[in-house]
């Protein structure tokens, strides 16, 4: 499946099967029919068995050219991928991998024109989530094929465009690049929407079991919000495509990875200073905020008509309106409004190069990465601090786990104490903040890794070893709880449950409905928890996901961004979460409301909560911050959560978190007012990182992604979002004068650009001016 839009849309493997599957409907000028969503094809075959690898019936007959791959994360083998070619042209596929009791089972047979476009295919099987896949290209009535799955159906005439089903496995990719390279334009229409686009790189030569091989690395734009690449052999078969946590590589020739690895970074990096440099702006003096509705995060109140002046990456002056004496060149920025807060902390993420624009776009100024490769996010760090590579600062945990089959991704596997405090120390010395410890972690470490960190200064978070209750792992001496379905583990079961499987989510989805919150034995915990002042990171997004998403449609937390993805990422919506019977529907819905009830008990009892989305970058941590809202733990409070009560958490308030004097200049300036309308968060119009300014529509377009809608917004009408580019300060006043962003819109079809202006701003009455001038 296209990595990138795994990161994109999950940003972690338990929600990562979440790629092209529509409802929309697909055209073509050979007359095609697209069928809704209300009334889609469905396949009713029962799913290939787990571990099967028997061809489906279009592709019997080996040729006795089988093609083997192992697939890697990180670094281990966790699976494998074999292809082999029948007499008739129909190539069969088996794809299948173990991560944690998670992982795809897949059988695909698949039959190609001479352009390289399916014309019959079926896929069989599970998904990353073990929900039942069946999908199909077949002949339909007349001239036309028929394409279908869970989410939707169409028939086109044959050769109209390529459909990548939406089980994708990395061949999948591998076939698309094919038919781009037979493509004149180098570009394929997608079904039911979108257009893939190819850029080819550099032939390079690797070595391995099998001989020599000159391989060709193969980026596919259309995809994702990123490129995709595959990496291609001489005679255009697949022979890797993933990243540096994940990979699916020729066998044989696993020790090529890191290379691989290496030139897809060195590619994105050139892409990377290039955006960079477009979409950051530091200002020649100093910035003015007036107007604003200002988020005093220390003492959980939002003050009206304020001033704020930043001076390079400082925040030098705050004030009422007409206290604060603005510099005569200073760069006014009118907030009549708007809200100004400090910059948002994500507590949870696996940040990736691409992923720190979406951050910074979605008002994050500083996040908390956890279980990335220590080189890589070190590097990535970097990069982001010196304005090379767009995304916000990164403070760092690193994971360690127990080997075994269930061991997670990551390189840090310990086995006894002598090892475990290396690890720790090790961390240390790279200047981690934070360790983490995993599900097959022996318990017998625990204390061993608690004291060891303790004694470095480092906290010590994370899921409940197998083997362990979350009470014992609490009086442990952890800080920290990673995930809400954790808080329900004690009381779902007598014994404990096998966390390193897909058990620690299926059961909790099932019984956690049926716990009271208020009872006196959870509230015994809470205590707990409160006297031991153990934090609780609840990614409350990633259940509501799992628990309540329901596969082929949209609802109130998928809709709005579903508004605003490039067509293709859009699909990813549908896919659903758990694979549930009706019967267990509003069980699970059930579940995740009384996992919201917890929370809101948590808050309610003094338990610091955190703030992680756990899943899309930007987007998820807005979904999560409404949950609390809806929670109804007050929004002034979730405000604290996702600023200076983060920066508190990681020692760090001194210099960030809130918006006063001396403090850095992370901030965001929000068209509404998040105080009263959590939702508003979702309407970005600047951000600041250390006094350097991006537009989010500007960062956003980049990507494909449509802004949110708002006052003064980019015109998007007519224009495809990728050919948006806005510069200059939003909403500048002189005198008292406001002008809207200066947007302009690059003409696809020519080599030159024109310049529209901007759409209408809403009406909208102004706060009162105050009494004296600034």
């Amino acid at each position: 499946m296209p990595h990138s839009a795994i990161r994109f849309l999950a940003n972690s493997a338990p929600l990562g099967a979440l790629i092209l599957g529509a409802c929309t409907s697909a055209g073509s000028p050979g007359g095609a029919v697209a069928m809704s969503e209300a009334s889609r094809m469905r396949a009713s075959p029962a799913a290939v068995p787990r571990g099967d690898t028997t061809p489906l019936a279009l592709g019997t007959r080996s040729s006795g050219d089988t093609l083997e791959f192992s697939v890697l994360i990180a670094g281990r083998a966790a699976g494998r991928l074999r292809q082999w070619p029948d007499t008739s042209g129909t190539v069969s596929t088996t794809y299948s991998y173990h991560d944690r009791g998670l992982g795809p089972a897949l059988t695909q047979a698949l039959k190609l024109d001479k352009a390289g476009i399916p014309i019959a295919m079926q896929v069989a099987g599970t998904d990353y989530l073990h929900r039942t896949i069946r999908e199909m290209i077949q002949p339909g009535p007349g001239a036309l094929v028929t394409w279908r799955n869970d989410n939707a159906a169409g028939r086109v005439t044959p050769g109209t465009g390529f459909y990548l089903p939406l089980a994708t496995m990395p061949s999948d990719v591998a076939a698309l690049a094919r038919a781009l390279v037979l493509s004149k334009t180098k570009t394929v229409p997608l079904l039911p929407e979108g257009v893939a686009r190819l850029t080819v790189g550099a032939v390079r030569t690797v070595t391995g079991a099998g001989g020599s091989l000159r391989i060709t690395p193969y980026e596919v734009a259309g995809l994702g919000l990123t490129p995709e690449v595959v990496w291609l052999d001489g005679e255009q078969r697949l022979f890797a495509s993933g990243d540096s946590r994940q990979m699916v590589v020729r066998r044989g020739f696993e020790p090529s990875v890191p290379t691989l690895v290496q030139v897809q970074r060195a590619a994105s990096q050139a892409r990377s200073v290039a955006l960079a440099r477009r979409l950051s702006r530091r200002p020649s003096g100093p910035v003015a905020f007036v107007h604003v509705n200002l988020f005093d995060a220390s003492a959980k109140k939002m003050l009206r008509s304020q001033t704020v002046i930043v001076r390079g990456d400082r925040v030098v002056a705050a004030g009422a309106d007409g206290a604060v004496a603005i510099p005569r060149d200073a760069e006014v920025i009118n907030g009549t409004g708007k809200s100004l807060l400090p910059g948002l902390w994500d507590m949870h993420v696996r940040v990736q190069d691409d992923d720190g624009l979406l951050h910074l776009a979605a008002g994050v100024t500083t996040v908390r990465d956890l279980t990335t490769d220590t080189d890589d996010v070190l590097d990535r760090r970097t990069r982001f601090d010196d304005g090379t590579l767009l995304g916000p600062r990164v403070m760092m945990a690193g994971v360690i786990d127990g080997s075994g089959p269930f061991a997670g991704p990551t390189t840090v596997l310990v086995s006894n104490r002598d090892a475990a405090k290396a690890a720790v120390n090790a961390y240390a010395d790279r200047g981690y903040g934070q360790v983490t410890v995993n599900a097959s972690l022996d318990p017998q470490l625990v204390p061993t890794i608690v004291r060891t960190a303790h004694q470095r200064g480092l906290r010590v978070s994370g899921l409940v070893p197998f083997g362990m209750t979350t009470e014992q792992l609490v009086r442990g001496g952890v800080d920290e709880l990673q995930h809400a379905n954790s808080l329900f583990l004690d009381f779902i079961s007598d014994s404990p449950i096998d966390t390193r499987t897909v058990a620690r989510f299926t059961d909790v989805a099932r019984l956690a409905g049926s716990i009271d919150v208020r009872s006196e034995r959870v509230m015994r915990f809470i205590q707990l928890l409160e006297e031991r002042n153990v934090a609780v990171d609840p990614t409350l997004n990633r259940f509501e996901e799992l628990f309540t998403f329901r596969s082929g449609t949209l609802n109130d937390a998928t809709l709005p961004l579903a508004q605003r993805l490039p067509v293709v990422a859009r699909r990813g919506l549908l896919a659903g979460g758990l694979p549930a019977t009706p019967k267990l529907e509003p069980v699970y819905r059930a579940s995740f409301v009384n996992m919201q009830r917890f929370v809101r008990r948590l808050h309610e009892a003094g338990v610091p909560i955190i703030a992680g989305s756990d899943a899309a970058m930007g987007f998820s941590l807005h979904r999560e911050l409404e949950l609390y809202s809806e929670a109804n733990i007050p929004n002034l409070d979730i405000l604290h959560i996702a600023t200076l009560g983060a920066a508190k958490v990681m020692k760090q308030d001194a210099e960030r978190g809130s918006l006063v004097v001396g403090r850095v200049a992370d901030l965001v300036l929000v068209d509404g007012d998040p105080s009263q309308r959590m939702r508003d968060l979702r309407r970005m119009e600047l951000v600041m990182k250390g006094g350097v300014i991006y537009l989010p529509d500007s960062l956003y377009a980049a990507v494909g992604v449509k802004p949110a809608p708002r006052k003064g917004a980019i015109p998007t009408r007519e224009v495809r979002a990728e050919d948006v580019i806005c510069r200059g300060a939003a909403a500048v006043t002189t005198k008292g004068a406001r002008a809207p962003l200066e947007c302009r819109v690059i003409d696809s079809n020519t080599s030159g650009a024109r310049n529209r202006r901007p759409a209408a701003a809403r009406t909208r009455r102004p706060a009162a001016p105050a009494k004296k001038k600034p």
